[in-house]
């Protein structure tokens, strides 16, 4: 008895290239009408500026206006996503993700971290008990969406962050740098540079020193503060490092230490010294004759007991509320900006990584605008004061 199959294999006639499914979409790809298509990317190179000047394909934007834009995926805390990116300006801070991992050396993964962070930044309010501050009561804030990063070049991809972060440091708003792998240290502080009237000094958290020329013949995670201190007013004597130490160091990172006059705190100094006298000694040095900060926040600072999802885990870092308490006192004279980086959620469980990460960020808003450097202090609406 003959398969149900085998009426159609009895029809011999000989199959012609017209007979063929895929011929037909390909004539068919050239009936479509693609209007609202091409007006939509007009639109979007409008709202996300024009690239870099080394990206050849000039209908890639500054910022991703596309389908993995933030007011896509959700942004930051909830807050407004900014999609003309010509309305930047007059706002307290914005929020900018710098979705790369070409950077990465071993374990990829941080493209995805601006995404998780903001997505479990929901996870609460806007009002946290300890510092009386009601963030969005206190802040203008909006999300800008990610920087279209090119993930096959690591150079283009430097320069597209360096010149979204010069138009956001042009307009005075405060830049939260959503990580990405921590190459993009490097094109962040190249970007504000030109509009610092003075040195940069960086407090940079982190369990390896960063500071290698390069690796695997590219600059990549391990190295941007040794590019970023070529900068010439970003010295490296400038520059505090907090958490170094562990298996995953680099020996050429602390010899570039050593030569440059960085100054290097490790895990037993912090144990040693105390954490007040810790920060009061890197604030000394990051600050001095220095016009303002940029905090630089690797999350593979803190023990991967507490955030393992990270590329680069080392046993015997920091502790959340040790991170916590750090971070407050780094940051009370005011900053340039921050960049939270190295969360790589493929890696983390139940998001406690990203959310450790969003909680540090929320923090260092909350004590800017405690310290009266950003935004509208608690109690300045109402004309109330703080309790004695």
């Amino acid at each position: 008895m003959a398969e149900p199959h085998d009426e159609q294999d009895k029809d011999q006639t000989k199959l012609q290239r017209e007979d063929l499914h895929g011929i037909w979409a390909m004539e068919r790809e050239a009936q479509l009408d693609i209007t609202r298509t091409e007006q939509l990317a007009e639109q979007q190179k409008l709202y996300g500026l024009e690239a870099a000047a080394s990206i050849k394909d000039r209908s890639i934007t500054l910022f991703d206006r596309g389908k993995r834009a933030g007011g896509y995926n959700g942004t930051f805390l909830g807050v407004p996503f900014l999609e003309d990116m010509r309305q930047l300006g007059g706002q307290d801070v914005v929020f900018v993700g710098a979705p790369l991992d070409t950077g990465t050396t071993f374990r990829a993964g941080t493209r995805f971290g601006p995404q998780a962070l903001r997505q479990i930044s929901t996870l609460g309010g806007f009002y946290n008990t300890d510092h009386g501050v009601i963030l969005r009561e206190a802040l203008q804030m909006v999300d800008a969406g990610d920087i279209q990063v090119i993930p096959a070049n690591i150079e283009k991809s430097f320069d597209q962050i360096a010149d979204a972060m010069s138009y956001i440091a042009e307009r005075k708003v405060l830049p939260i740098v959503l990580g990405g792998d921590h190459s993009i240290g490097y094109p962040t502080i190249r970007g504000i540079a030109p509009f610092i009237e003075g040195n940069i000094g960086i407090i940079h958290f982190d369990r390896h020193s960063d500071l290698t020329e390069t690796s695997l013949d590219e600059r990549m995670h391990g190295s941007p503060f040794f590019h970023a201190t070529n900068i010439p007013n970003a010295p490296a004597t400038n520059l505090v490092q907090i958490g170094i130490g562990g298996w995953t160091g680099s020996k050429s990172g602390i010899r570039v230490a050593r030569e440059r006059h960085a100054t290097v705190i490790s895990i037993d100094d912090i144990e040693r010294y105390g954490i007040d006298r810790v920060m009061e000694f890197a604030l000394e040095v990051a600050w001095k004759n220095a016009k303002t900060i940029w905090l630089s926040f690797d999350i593979d600072s803190i023990d991967p007991a507490f955030a393992p999802g990270t590329g680069t885990p080392e046993p015997g870092g920091l502790l959340p509320r040790e991170a916590l308490k750090m971070i407050r006192l780094a940051i009370r004279e005011g900053i340039a900006g921050m960049e939270l980086v190295e969360v790589a959620p493929p890696y983390d469980v139940s998001d406690i990584t990203a959310l450790l990460g969003g909680r540090l960020i929320m923090d260092v808003l909350a004590t800017l605008v405690e310290s009266g450097k950003l935004g509208q202090q608690p109690g300045q609406a109402s004309g109330s004061s703080e309790p004695a």
